[in-house]
């Protein structure tokens, strides 16, 4: 009888699936423990790279780099550092850029990143800085040989006139460096495939890695997806009706979501997927046990970080 892993690299193709996974800085001691708590469960899984957020005009900009070059000495995963151009100069964001490589780090995610005052404020470049994301791409590819990945939106920016201008803004990225693109996370596969569709169709052959989001609070989800023009399905809301006070059932029904979005993903031939955790590592490693993605036997179990160095 076949095994998982064996059934979904049928259902891909033959081709292996890959993983990559999102955290963000810890604010709070407490913080800092669910964050390696997450990172030392999720680690054996051995994903292509964990990425580190990052905040507007500096606001999370030690946080985060404390937090990768902890990954760094501390693991043996590839962190992948974000970075942003919101409310610095060109020269404070070089630094940082070479701080990174100082520490280890050879991936950059690089993002213009939202207004300090949040999304649906009007973005201003500073005088002195890099003007956009591509502009940032360029930047970074001048000082080190980093790999380099850049967002995408399968609905469209919410700032953008059209899907031909975001579509031109992608293209710019990728011209200057871009070798991935990862999307804002979506709830419609359809959405994916159409807006993949638009990106072929311009020529664009970088990677479109999907981003995944798993629900496990609702009503974030759809604050969330309200901000950032995100389509929710009404099944999707139907699913988590009623169950207000009852997080463990919420927990299995956003499992249950998730992995079916990623399944039907990877029937249509999908192979790798950007899971935001949101510092939490239950649900993503559920699903991605269910993907077929596992430990090696000899560091099965919760309390085994493989991927941890001792």
């Amino acid at each position: 009888m076949p095994t998982d892993t064996e059934r979904r690299s049928r259902r891909a193709g033959g081709r292996p699936i890959s993983v990559s996974f999102e955290f963000f800085p810890p604010k709070t001691p407490e913080m800092e423990a669910t964050l390696w708590s997450s990172i030392t469960r999720l680690a054996p899984l051995a994903p292509k790279f964990v990425s580190v957020t990052y905040g507007a005009g500096g606001s999370t900009r030690e946080r985060t780099h404390a937090t990768v070059a902890r990954i760094v000495d501390e693991t043996r995963l590839a962190p992948a550092a974000h970075l942003t151009c919101v409310a610095a100069s060109r020269g404070e964001v070089d630094d940082v850029v070479r701080g990174y490589w100082d520490a280890g780090v050879r991936h950059i995610v690089a993002l213009r990143g939202d207004p300090p005052g949040g999304v649906g404020q009007a973005y201003e470049p500073h005088p002195q800085g890099y003007a956009s994301s591509a502009e940032l791409v360029a930047g970074v590819r001048r000082i080190a040989n980093f790999e380099v990945s850049v967002s995408a939106y399968p609905e469209k920016h919410p700032e953008s006139p059209s899907f031909e201008v975001d579509l031109d803004i992608l293209q710019a990225k990728v011209d200057a460096g871009a070798s991935r693109a990862i999307t804002q996370c979506f709830f419609d596969n359809d959405l994916y495939f159409r807006f993949l569709d638009k990106v072929r169709a311009r020529g664009i052959d970088v990677p479109v890695v999907p981003g995944i989001l798993p629900v496990s609070n609702f009503k974030q989800a759809r604050n969330f997806a309200e901000k950032t023009a995100t389509y929710m399905p009404e099944w999707l809301a139907s699913r988590f009706e009623g169950l207000d006070g009852d997080p463990e059932t919420r927990k299995l029904i956003a499992a249950a979501v998730a992995a079916e979005q990623v399944f039907d993903l990877v029937d249509r031939g999908v192979t790798e997927f950007h899971f935001y955790t949101l510092n939490r590592a239950d649900l993503v490693y559920a699903i991605c046990h269910l993907l077929g993605i596992r430990p090696p036997a000899a560091a099965e179990g919760p309390g085994v970080a493989a991927g941890v160095a001792a």
